[in-house]
């Protein structure tokens, strides 16, 4: 079994949102602070086809099975939130469906991720993350990314993005 990053093909548009949603909501990540399941933001996670459109959306696939998934914001992409120097890649939205986790995708995900910003010529990745979302935070310290809190930043008034970024060795 082999484990292929892809970009998303049309007819995956759906189920990959899908994925999205059912891995942030696994983890809690789409219940607000009342208790509430946030249809706002699934409905943003389930847009995968407007995402690919205005990013890039990458896939880890095997055997056919789509394991994960990631958004790599290439320059002038709208999903670009804290990539603001022309030597700063960043990707959003890394998420593993639930069954398959802890069989590499989303390591391989992010190595792709760093691979891609060298080869965009970027000196450095950043990255946002939920404080909450402490498996990921150990996945991209495992990784060589570290916390920077002067960069953290609230889309909105009830949440709060913790920042992350790797140098890349050249």
């Amino acid at each position: 079994m082999t484990l292929e990053i892809r970009r998303i093909r049309a007819n995956e548009h759906d189920s990959v949102g899908e994925l999205l949603v059912n891995s942030y909501a696994h983890n809690g990540y789409l219940t607000k602070a009342d208790g509430d399941f946030d249809e706002e933001y699934a409905a943003m996670l389930r847009a995968s086809a407007q995402r690919d459109a205005e990013a890039e959306l990458w896939l880890a696939v095997e055997d056919g099975r789509v394991l994960g998934c990631v958004t790599w914001c290439p320059v002038g992409s709208p999903y670009r939130e804290l990539a603001v120097e022309d030597s700063q890649g960043e990707f959003r939205g890394l998420a593993v469906d639930p069954d398959f986790r802890g069989r590499g995708a989303g390591h391989a995900l992010v190595e792709f991720c760093l691979g891609r910003a060298l080869d965009d010529g970027f000196d450095e990745v950043v990255l946002c993350s939920l404080p909450e979302m402490k498996p990921a935070h150990r996945l991209y310290e495992s990784l060589g990314f570290s916390r920077r809190p002067e960069m953290d930043w609230s889309p909105f008034e009830s949440v709060l993005l913790w920042a992350f970024s790797v140098r890349l060795a050249r």
